[in-house]
């Protein structure tokens, strides 16, 4: 994954939402939605819908970001838009750039460039049927990060990698049981 621009945050700006929510703790509480339809054969479209927080609806990015999802041919899509799993990894890959640089911001390091390398390990057996034992999702998920600063030392960054796991929120969802309910409506 490339970068085009440098990874900046203010640690003033990250403070000010710390001590908004310290003062006011609904404005934690928040709720993202999106919009699925089937887009033909294995493809789906998806777009942002409303947010909500603390319990107020803001629509203000309903239908501004869309996606085409697919499958590759090899698993009988179409290949018209990343898979589904490429899509864990895309969520993984901007929350891993969001809280490297919103900590490097915080801890005064100067981050020239954050790439990530990610792979999702899946035993397709699993999802097909033909093993019961192997499950239908991740086997696991590997990350290769490399940062560049011209000012942190190798253990700086080291240690910005090390607090990745405690302090993602897409980590912590994809590595930690959460409870998903499906219904028909």
């Amino acid at each position: 994954m490339s970068h085009s621009a440098k990874p900046q945050a203010s640690a003033d700006a990250i403070s000010n939402v710390r001590e908004a929510v310290r003062a006011e703790p609904g404005l934690g509480n928040m709720s993202f939605q999106v919009k699925a339809r089937s887009h033909g054969g294995l493809a789906v479209r998806v777009e942002t819908g409303s947010s909500f927080q603390n319990g107020k609806e803001d629509r203000s990015r309903v239908g501004k970001f869309s996606n085409i999802g697919d499958e590759p041919p090899g698993l009988l899509g179409a290949d018209t838009g990343m898979s589904p799993t490429e899509y864990i990894l895309q969520a993984l890959a901007g929350c891993y750039t969001a809280t490297l640089t919103l900590m490097a911001a915080e801890k005064g390091v100067d981050l020239e460039s954050i790439e990530l390398d990610l792979y999702f390990d899946i035993d397709m057996k699993g999802f097909l049927g033909l093993d019961k034992n192997a499950r239908k999702g991740a086997k696991g998920i590997r990350v290769d990060v490399r940062l560049e600063s011209n000012t942190a030392s190798r253990e700086q960054l080291e240690e910005l990698v090390s607090l990745l796991p405690e302090a993602s929120p897409i980590h912590d969802t994809l590595a930690n049981p959460v409870p998903i309910e499906t219904r028909l409506v």
